[in-house]
């Protein structure tokens, strides 16, 4: 029957016919119907009416929930290596369940940068886990999964050797890193993984993987010791307790790491979960280019907006905003509390701004 109703629009003189159809089949099985619509909507979609086409999608949408699923894999499968077929037709087979959804998520050269990012806002886990594998994803993409939580997306996104990581992604990724460790190993294992967030990582790898990052990125053991017991002694050097004014060994290595180019967001994260505030302040207000006593101030006295246009301005990302916040409020004794509309300005502050008008924002308050 399926073959009998047709390739061409011709064969079908009337769609609403179509749509009564589907509503009651008359000896028909609706697998045949849905077989039949696809087929017509795949050949002929392009010379179909709006009408016509939103008519079709939803005939297709309201079938499948009663369509066995072999049928629309057998029809994903078909689709996903097709670049004439019907764009909507793809996006509405990679919303349904993954094992429909994989073969065009991994394939389909019609979902665009987009479709995916919205997959990735509206579908759970599974569509995430096949997006992170689908082939040459670019940097927003990436972006989005890598702000994720679950440990089998980031997997499989570190996995994805043609994934394009960009590096303010690798530096999240590493510092998830030290909670997740089974991300350790791929991490380690990417060429494109900056070698200085290859080298933070000997802080905290196993001496195996340790000694897989020195000789694949070619840091002198002897130059990685020294670096490692040199920070660590610093750290260790000053008192966990806020100070007025810091240490002077504390602003020392402050001042050296933004020399040498290694005060990044990954060091502020790593000095906050060790308890070192001071560290944490002085390093803000470097990355800021903003007096010590005036960060303090915009942090701890005028609620979490300022927290989140520093977060933002200096390349944090939203998903670890809750840490830092939690953090340095646990370690000054504020009760680190959000309502719901200080959370809408925190979110609109990642949302709404790039690092430089996020900076001046911070400036303004």
């Amino acid at each position: 029957m399926g073959r009998d109703l047709g390739l061409t629009a011709r064969d079908m003189n009337d769609m609403g016919r179509l749509a009564q159809l589907a509503a009651n089949p008359q000896g028909t099985t609706k697998e045949e119907i849905f077989l039949a619509v696809a087929s017509l909507y795949r050949v002929q979609g392009s010379y179909l009416n709006p009408r016509e086409r939103t008519m079709m999608q939803d005939i297709l949408r309201r079938l499948a929930r009663d369509v066995e699923m072999a049928i629309r894999i057998s029809l994903a499968e078909r689709l996903a290596d097709d670049s004439t077929a019907p764009h909507d037709l793809v996006v509405l087979l990679a919303d349904d369940t993954i094992e429909v959804a994989r073969p065009l998520i991994l394939r389909s050269p019609l979902l665009t940068e987009a479709d995916i990012l919205r997959m990735i806002g509206d579908c759970g886990t599974d569509h995430h886990e096949a997006v992170a594998q689908r082939p040459n994803i670019g940097g927003p993409v990436c972006d989005a999964l890598v702000r994720l939580e679950a440990e089998s997306v980031l997997t499989a996104l570190l996995r994805n050797v043609t994934a394009q990581i960009s590096n303010q992604a690798f530096e999240t990724l590493v510092e998830k890193s030290r909670s997740i460790a089974n991300l350790q190993d791929p991490l380690a294992r990417r060429k494109d993984l900056p070698p200085e967030l290859a080298t933070r990582m000997c802080e905290w790898v196993s001496d195996a993987l340790k000694t897989w990052i020195v000789h694949n990125f070619r840091v002198a053991p002897q130059q990685l010791d020294r670096a490692l017991d040199e920070v660590g002694q610093q750290l260790r050097s000053e008192p966990a307790a806020p100070r007025a004014q810091p240490g002077e060994s504390a602003q020392k290595l402050i001042d050296k790491l933004a020399v040498s180019g290694q005060l990044k967001a990954g060091f502020l994260l790593r000095v906050l979960h060790q308890g070192q505030i001071d560290l944490f302040d002085l390093a803000f207000a470097k990355l800021l280019d903003r007096p010590l006593d005036e960060v303090r101030r915009k942090f701890y006295e005028m609620g979490p907006k300022p927290v989140a246009l520093a977060c933002r301005a200096v390349g944090i990302d939203r998903c670890v905003f809750a840490t830092v916040f939690n953090l340095s409020r646990q370690a000054r004794k504020i009760r680190p509390v959000l309502s719901p509309v200080e959370l809408a300005e925190v979110t609109a502050a990642f949302s709404n701004f790039t690092k430089l008008q996020a900076l001046e924002q911070f400036q303004k308050l």
